[in-house]
């Protein structure tokens, strides 16, 4: 009974090994996250003998490399939480931060807790890059829509209310008809310094280059707003430069995000549930790909509480002796971006109010209730999880068993 801890960092580990009653097996050493460091970790772990099982901390990016590794060389791996080994404590009062000290402290824990560790399974490529897309996604909206509120900020100088003129969704490409307009006639001056019939026939050629149904009267309405405005930047090639600039770095921001969301929607349609998942109820097609990115595989949860756990929605506990708290936030342990994506989903029931939906009814019955909003809120959430959970798990194991038949 071998437990070998490994203190991750980039472009190295640190290695140490446990057996029972505080023997150590293996003193901590270095090794490198290169092919042939790799190799001799790999090595000095098998050499240990049966019965050896890998703990190592999840951190960020650097240790799928080494958990990777060690995969394929049959070694038993386990990730754990970096806040399981940190409450864990190590059995010392005493504060020492060192990569051997954390080797040691990471062997510990696993000798401690040999019989809860879960072996760690690759995922699969399509699901990784699906992660990787919809990290890319979100991390992209955030840019975004700091270069949306810029513009905006930057037109109130120059063109007043010019982003309320179109009501346009945005198109497949990721183009945005009043960033188009706000290209092209950056400035009010630009249109209300020619007469209307001028304005007109120009906005009628540049709905036809741009790919816009043209309309007469709202040409009409689009001169009507752009008179009588006192503007604060002047008419002159600076003002351009930093108009037409921002507008294209935001048409540039949402064409990434329309080619994103178009990889994203063909990963997904590749795996088993992407149809289960896209037939519940407020769940689309860019929902449905950031769910199945952000949970996974619904088949590591071993039960709906897990996968509760995981998203981080499920009510914590407060309680000792006579003390019992009757109000206690969630315990956020989860991912931050399923919890986003759980919330715009759960916004969508109270927004549609589908009364046959059970998701719904569940909202409804909580804020009848009394609770306060992001407590019913939270509790849908709660509630798509664990259906989700069912249904997607029934599709896996029909798949799986049709996938059986057929071999």
């Amino acid at each position: 009974m071998n437990a070998v801890g490994i203190d991750i960092s980039k472009g190295k580990s640190m290695v140490a090994a446990l057996r029972p009653m505080g023997e150590v097996a293996f003193l901590p050493q270095e090794f490198l996250h290169t092919e042939v460091g790799l190799e001799q970790m790999a090595c000095a772990i098998i050499a240990l003998g049966e019965d050896t099982r890998v703990i190592m901390e999840a951190t960020g990016r650097y240790h799928e490399a080494v958990a990777a590794a060690l995969h394929e060389y049959g070694i038993y791996v386990c990730i754990l939480n970096p806040l399981l080994i940190k409450q864990s404590g190590g059995g010392s009062i005493r504060k020492v931060k060192t990569d051997k000290a954390d080797a040691m402290k990471i062997a510990k824990y696993g000798l401690d807790n040999w019989t809860d560790l879960q072996e760690y399974t690759p995922m699969d490529t399509v699901r990784q890059q699906l992660k990787l897309c919809s990290r890319q996604y979100n991390l992209y909206m955030k840019t975004v829509v700091s270069l949306q509120n810029n513009l905006i900020s930057l037109t109130d100088k120059t063109f007043p209310g010019v982003n309320e003129l179109f009501s346009s969704p945005d198109r497949a490409d990721g183009h945005q008809k009043w960033v188009d307009f706000a290209i092209t006639f950056w400035h009010c001056d630009c249109i209300c310094r020619v007469s209307e019939k001028a304005f007109t026939e120009r906005y009628q050629k540049w709905c036809k280059r741009k790919g816009y149904h043209f309309s007469a009267e709202k040409a009409l309405d689009i001169y009507a707003a752009s008179c009588g405005h006192f503007t604060t930047l002047p008419k002159n090639e600076n003002t351009k430069l930093l108009i037409v600039t921002a507008a294209q770095q935001l048409l540039q921001g949402k064409m990434t995000l329309a080619t994103l969301r178009a990889e994203m929607t063909r990963l997904a349609s590749q795996l088993p549930e992407y149809e289960t998942v896209r037939a519940m109820y407020g769940v689309g097609e860019t929902t449905a790909a950031q769910l199945m990115a952000e949970i996974g595989d619904v088949r590591r949860f071993p039960r709906r509480s897990a996968i509760v756990g995981f998203a981080g929605v499920d009510p914590g506990l407060d309680e000792s002796g006579k003390h019992s708290a009757k109000s206690v936030p969630t315990t956020k342990r989860g991912s931050p971006h399923l919890r986003k994506t759980l919330y715009q989903i759960v916004y969508t029931y109270l927004k549609k109010s589908p009364a046959d939906e059970p998701v719904y009814q569940f909202l409804d019955k909580k804020r009848a209730e009394g609770k306060p909003y992001f407590v019913y809120m939270t509790a849908a959430q709660n509630k798509f999880l664990r259906i989700y959970y069912a249904r997607v798990k029934e599709c896996l194991e029909a798949f799986d068993t049709e996938a059986a038949t057929r071999a």
